[in-house]
């Protein structure tokens, strides 16, 4: 057999047997040295690892996920929100008492509002058929009246002591308003922007949240005082029925998807009333928060939102299930909550903060959600007593105008929570693995193994 290497051979023409058992072997040419193929291979690549390194540190932290939460910076530290649907806009009123208009195009402030002194604003709702926001003034006892169009305020309406929730009664074309010291609620018209009429509540109610039922044309008042819900008739102004819940109830808010009325108990989670028979359905537990009463509708989804106060959170209800479905970090303390139907995103008012965190409603099906609790169901707890009272008073209105400064300037900036939150660890494992990748490489390259390029020349006889 024909030697593939031996001494005999150096310096010497080899045999035609010879090179082709060389150039099987990889050794083509006896000028060039095999080493030098695998420093070319280890050199690109190394530089392929470190590219691919370079464009994952620069990817990951900018990463976002489709859930990715926005904030906007706004004056003062926001309380109450109403979302515009004709503007595209969301009113923002803080304790100045002031307020800003924010863009849902580009979560920037576009305007801001001045409220009359002495107010200390509570609920605010907007009126779609005439294109106003109203707001509670507890502090002097009225509700002031913002137009859309100019962004100031156009009258003020004297109603009872702390009034409190807003409710708008698209059917009539009322406002209807709750007067927590007063233990009654007041009905402003939105023509005439005059108390039309006044509901005596139950003694002791101390009614604060309010929501409209348009499919069966009443309002749900949550007695904060009396851990009770009334439910008033909007064609008789008069309580039809009475629901006792589980807790305190704060707010409220309709579901139109399966005619439902959700209530929030301060502290104890939800209670779900069916407005066909005016009772308890379920009671759903709240992770612990502190929630102030924050609650809000997203029809397109199917979800109850509320916002957790001591633990920077908002937690989304499916309303099929009656189960969490999501929990989303938002600012510090979020007060309030509004559904932007124009845009399918919940703007959280952080009164921590100074801003509004928008969340796209996308979020609360893209993030981990926490273990969904079971909904238990309550026994009926209604009890249709009827307390009436339907006292109609008119109260003057006294014109009010402010100057309001246009176009303050504001902040926008993401706070998209990423994809992949811990960038430091994927760096430092990647370069342990960039550097282990190399140094086999470099291994490789000097030794080889037989028959390999890079390997000594075999001697075989």
């Amino acid at each position: 057999m024909d030697s593939i290497w031996t001494k005999s051979d150096l310096g010497q023409v080899p045999t035609p047997s010879q090179v082709l058992n060389r150039a099987r072997l990889g050794y083509l040419s006896t000028n060039v040295s095999p080493s030098n193929h695998g420093s070319i291979r280890g050199t690109l690549v190394l530089i392929f690892l470190v590219l691919l390194f370079v464009v994952s540190a620069l990817a990951v932290p900018f990463a976002k996920s489709e859930s990715g939460v926005a904030t906007v910076t706004v004056p003062g530290t926001p309380q109450t929100l109403a979302y515009d649907s004709a503007k595209g806009e969301v009113f923002v009123v803080d304790l100045g008492p002031r307020g800003s208009v924010v863009s849902d195009t580009t979560n920037t402030v576009v305007a801001n509002f001045t409220l009359p002194a002495g107010s200390i604003p509570q609920g605010a709702v907007y009126d779609a058929g005439k294109g106003e926001i109203f707001v509670a003034d507890s502090g002097n006892a009225a509700v002031s009246v913002i137009s859309d169009s100019t962004n100031k305020v156009i009258a003020n309406v004297g109603v009872g002591g702390t009034p409190d929730g807003l409710a708008y009664d698209s059917a009539k074309g009322e406002v209807f308003v709750a007067n927590g010291l007063d233990d009654t609620l007041s009905v402003i018209s939105d023509s005439t922007n005059t108390v039309v009429a006044t509901v005596t509540l139950p003694t002791g109610s101390s009614p604060q949240g309010l929501a409209y039922d348009p499919a069966k044309g009443e309002v749900f008042v949550a007695d904060n005082g009396a851990d009770n819900v009334s439910v008033v008739s909007d064609s008789t102004n008069m309580v039809v029925a009475n629901v006792l819940v589980v807790g305190t109830p704060t707010g409220l808010v309709y579901d139109t998807g399966k005619a439902e009325v959700f209530v929030n108990n301060y502290g104890e989670g939800l209670s779900v009333l069916s407005d066909a028979n005016n009772a308890v359905v379920a009671n759903i537990a709240l992770p612990a928060g502190g929630s102030v009463g924050a609650i809000a509708y997203d029809p397109a989804k199917g979800l109850v939102i509320v916002g957790n106060y001591m633990s920077n959170t908002i937690t989304a209800v499916s309303d099929s299930s009656n189960k969490i479905v999501a929990n989303v970090t938002v600012g510090k303390a979020p007060y309030d909550v509004a559904y932007d139907s124009g845009k399918g995103e919940v703007f959280v008012a952080d009164s921590g903060d100074s801003s509004l965190s928008v969340v796209p409603d996308s979020a609360f099906s893209s993030t981990v959600s926490s273990t969904s609790t079971t909904s238990t169901t309550a026994s009926s707890q209604s009890a249709a007593t009827t307390v009436s009272s339907s006292a109609t008073t008119a109260t003057s209105v006294t014109s009010f105008s402010s100057t309001a400064a246009q176009s303050s300037s504001a902040s926008s900036t993401s706070g998209a929570v990423p994809v992949f939150p811990y960038q430091v660890l994927a760096a430092v494992v990647f370069t342990f693995l960039l550097a282990v990748s190399y140094l086999l490489i470099r291994q490789r390259t000097s030794f080889g193994s037989p028959g390999r390029p890079g390997a000594p020349p075999s001697k075989t006889s």
